[in-house]
């Protein structure tokens, strides 16, 4: 299979040093994207488009390469296509006839050239030959160059011919690592997942930093959807996942901290904390997933008196955005269903809480706070490599395991549903039942009780978090299945 990967048009009006490094780093990202799937991939093109080359057949795995491909950075869109020497007006007919004259016979088509280097005719008038005869010879319906049924497409490029037969779409911005890093303030829901996303598709590295409040479940939930942003559209770099744990700050805000003016407080602790790290890291500016009024917290003299906290800039892509066009963007990316289930834990909620804090009131608050508490956090706080969570995570989490499955039994598949689509568990005379990953802490209380349940992940690491996680809450029914 042969790709040509045309680049975010935002690169092609770079300077001419900037864009050759943004066209390298994108090559070094798609090589690093795919290295699993074909260790001998080819990469090459150093201006305006790339061609990515592979001697893989295998179905399956073609169709992760592209959709892998959809995910990065970069790129607007790339082209399938069948790559030969370019020969007379006839030699390039028979090749467009080869790949589309069984799509044409009855149907509306439009040709479609673009050519680049020196050549004795033009595009128009390749079109009009290949067109004319295509019609002819195929029992075409006719010709329509503005609402064709069938496109046929080719690209002429010096003196090879490029019959494209596929077009896929990808989400645009810059390459990841050619601009700075950031750290992001995670919280797990549709804010914070869709600000990290932003930051990620503007080629800024993005490091994840989660605050705990108290709540395992909440730590376990964060560290997957951080997990699967990155896996989806930041896999050719490493970055770290941060997690603090804030359960002592929180306490020595409710025990120090007037109720009205706690928000603010707790914003503002996150902040000095998150900079601690960010400053630790190297790492050029902090992001979270605020919008103007959306909550208390949120408005504009809050905003300020929160900022004041760190000299760090502090970055708000959705700070204008409204709520629904968030959600629809996290539906898109593939975190709102994460969100959606995300367990929630919020030890500080205000009764009355301001909306207009003054600095100094905040100043004269946060004088009864006893800034080791934040230290401590700090010292105590987990730096662990983002494709290393899942696996760091459940090293230590001791549950049963079985090999079979029992008649009576119920297998419950915590894949991501894009996993069971393309590979369905099938056991005969057992039953299974598809419940992601991120839907069962909310909804396993749903289910019958008297009933035992296996829960299954590829790796069985996943399997084990969340089976770990329903015997601490008190559901005794659960094990993993574990297949040989």
């Amino acid at each position: 299979m042969k790709l040509i990967v045309k680049v975010f048009p935002e690169i092609t009006i770079k300077s001419r040093p900037v864009r050759k490094h943004f066209i390298r780093q994108l090559s070094k990202n798609i090589r690093a994207v795919l290295k699993d799937l074909d260790p001998e991939l080819e990469v090459t093109g150093v201006w305006d488009n790339l061609d990515v080359q592979t001697r893989q057949t295998e179905p399956k795995l073609l169709r992760e390469m592209i959709e892998r491909l959809t995910c990065v950075p970069g790129i607007t869109h790339f082209l399938e296509v069948h790559e030969y020497p370019l020969g007379d007006f006839d030699d390039v007919l028979e090749k467009c006839k080869l790949h589309f004259a069984d799509q044409l016979p009855g149907k509306i088509f439009a040709v479609r050239c673009k050519r680049a280097g020196k050549h004795e005719f033009t595009s128009m008038e390749l079109e009009r030959h290949v067109g004319s005869r295509l019609r002819q010879e195929c029992n075409a319906a006719g010709i329509d160059l503005k609402k064709p049924e069938v496109e046929v497409r080719m690209e002429v490029r010096d003196q090879r011919l490029y019959v494209i037969h596929h077009q896929h779409n990808g989400i645009g911005g810059y390459p990841l690592g050619s601009l700075e890093q950031t750290l992001v303030l995670m919280s797990g829901g549709f804010d914070s997942t869709v600000a990290a996303y932003q930051m990620m598709r503007r080629g800024l590295m993005t490091h994840f930093c989660f605050f705990n409040l108290g709540g395992r479940a909440h730590e376990l939930g964060v560290m997957e959807v951080a997990h699967f942003l990155w896996e989806k559209y930041g896999r050719s770099q490493r970055v770290l996942f941060i997690s603090v744990p804030f359960e002592e700050v929180v306490g020595e805000i409710l025990s120090k901290v007037d109720n009205s003016q706690m928000g603010v407080v707790l914003k503002r602790m996150m902040l000095r904390a998150s900079t601690h790290m960010a400053r630790k890291l190297n790492l050029d500016a902090l992001v979270t997933g605020e919008a103007i009024s959306q909550v208390s917290s949120q408005t504009l003299p809050n905003l300020s008196v929160i900022d004041s906290a760190t000299d760090m800039l502090v970055l708000r892509p959705l700070i204008a955005s409204h709520k629904q066009d968030i959600i629809d963007t996290a539906t898109k990316i593939g975190t709102a269903e994460f969100a959606k289930h995300m367990p929630e834990y919020c030890g500080v909620i205000s009764v009355n809480p301001t909306t207009r804090a003054k600095p100094g009131r905040i100043e004269h608050e946060e004088e009864q706070f006893d800034m080791a508490i934040l230290e401590r956090a700090l010292e105590r706080a987990r730096l662990v490599p983002i494709d290393r969570v899942i696996d760091e995570l459940g090293q230590d989490v001791a549950v049963e395991e079985v090999r079979e499955a029992l008649p009576g039994q119920i297998v419950v598949d915590i894949r991501h549903p894009d996993a069971q689509e393309d590979d369905p568990l099938e056991l005969a005379g057992i039953e299974v039942l598809a419940l992601p990953f991120y839907a069962v802490n909310n909804r396993f209380k749903e289910l019958d009780a008297n009933r035992q349940y296996l829960l299954y992940c590829d790796k069985g690491v996943m399997s084990r978090l969340h089976a770990h996680h329903l015997l601490s809450e008190g559901h005794a029914n659960v094990r993993v299945y574990r297949p040989a």
